[in-house]
């Protein structure tokens, strides 16, 4: 019961992330799209850092809007930073730990959290588990380094 209400969770959250991306005018036509972030192809986001790894559902996240799996491995710490665009974050598996100055949230299996373009904060992977988790966004990917 208790895996099929988080089964239950997350389908609604990459639903919910994916409407919000259709609203934004990100359409992909007619096409249904299915991954499995179980049997996803990761790359290195970064060449030569293992720690932070992708596979696209939708999109180009070097190019503009998109969707991807992405994994932190246990304990990457991504520092202080911003995003240019807004990025809406679906916990798939372990914690994607997440901090600004409100505090500290664990986005885990089937929470949703939204960063806003520009707003300032720490992420990374919970330490011993890492974290998978769906990310998408209306444009480019980038990570701006705050002081």
């Amino acid at each position: 019961m208790r895996r099929s209400l988080l089964t239950i969770a997350v389908v609604v959250g990459i639903i919910a992330a994916w409407s919000i991306g259709r609203l934004q005018g990100q359409a992909q036509g007619d096409k249904v799209i299915f991954v499995s972030s179980s049997h996803a192809t990761y790359t290195a986001m970064q060449p030569g850092n293992p720690a932070v790894t992708a596979a696209a559902v939708w999109g180009d996240a070097n190019a503009g809007a998109h969707g991807t799996f992405s994994k932190f491995a246990p304990g990457y710490d991504a520092g202080l930073h911003t995003h240019t665009n807004d990025v809406w974050i679906v916990g798939v598996k372990g914690a994607y730990v997440y901090k600004d100055e409100a505090g500290e949230k664990r986005i885990g299996p089937g929470d949703f959290l939204r960063v806003p373009g520009g707003h300032k904060h720490w992420s990374g992977g919970d330490k011993k588990e890492g974290a998978i988790f769906y990310e998408e966004s209306s444009g480019k990917f980038d990570l701006i380094p705050a002081k």
